[in-house]
């Protein structure tokens, strides 16, 4: 028996044992435990009861994804829960949709990050929040409706940035962002507006079809680039790609080397403000 047939056992017999018959709608009866019988979550998860005590006793080798979902639903468990018991079990957990709630502590981060233009993105590229020194150097997203605020998919449909790009640079950059996404398709199979997208991407685009058909998954980096602005001209500054901890939000920030011409060009856009976005 290994460590992890174990923990598997015990994770399972400690959810049973708290998880009463009202929680899954069933009768409690007279009892002597509040928890649940081997028999009931057997029926409920549609197991036999030995193969549930086999489980709890790690005398089975890797239950099956099936099982353990199973098992999750029967119980219930949470979201945090049930990627617990699939990792004990050996399986990544499946993920749902895409969370576009930004985190408390990104969210603190953001207000307070005034020296530098930082926005937050999801994991499908939908821009969910910045900063005004972001709105000044690439004009304010609020601008922006609709698909407009998705970074890949105005990129692919009509792309009015200030960034500028040859086009090698501009086929990488296509090239990232298919493969990123492609690694959120993946992580979040059941997630349907992302799905949507993709459709919607290949349908309007020729070009992200190509590119879908031969990406290889694989995260966003950080990269420079030059920036075309209105009133203060170029700037070449380092974009990175930061994911915060427990979370698949990208926060993107743009930064110049101390001392440099493009920094004071940056300082300048942080005291001239915010600029509304422009075709």
């Amino acid at each position: 028996m290994t460590e992890n047939h174990r923990e598997f056992g015990a994770l399972l017999r400690i959810w049973r044992d708290h998880t009463t018959p009202a929680a899954v709608g069933l009768y409690a009866g007279s009892r002597r435990t509040t928890g649940l019988r081997r028999e009931e979550l057997a029926a409920l998860a549609g197991l036999s009861v030995d193969y549930i005590i086999r489980l709890e006793q790690g005398r089975t080798v890797h239950p099956s994804a099936q099982v353990v979902a199973a098992l999750c639903r029967a119980l219930p468990l949470s979201d945090d829960d049930t990627a617990v018991l699939h990792r004990a079990a050996g399986l990544a957990a499946p993920v749902g949709a895409i969370s576009h709630l930004i985190p408390a502590g990104v969210e603190r981060l953001l207000l307070r990050t005034t020296d530098a233009p930082v926005a937050v993105f999801s994991a499908d590229w939908w821009l969910l929040s910045w900063n005004s020194h972001w709105a000044a150097l690439l004009g304010d997203p609020a601008a922006l409706t609709g698909r407009d605020r998705n970074l890949i998919w105005r990129d692919f449909t009509g792309d009015h940035s200030r960034v500028v790009k040859t086009e090698a640079e501009r086929d990488a950059f296509r090239d990232t962002l298919v493969a990123d996404l492609r690694i959120a398709a993946i992580e979040h199979p059941t997630d349907t507006n992302l799905h949507a997208l993709v459709a919607d991407l290949h349908g309007r685009s020729a070009d992200f079809s190509a590119r879908w058909s031969a990406a290889r998954p694989a995260r966003h980096e950080s990269n420079r680039k030059t920036i075309d602005h209105p009133r203060v001209g170029a700037l070449t500054l380092d974009c990175d790609v930061l994911n915060a901890p427990g979370s698949d939000v990208h926060v993107v920030m743009y930064s110049a080397a101390p001392g440099t011409e493009d920094a004071s060009r940056l300082d300048l856009l942080r005291v001239l403000g915010v600029e509304a976005f422009t075709a």
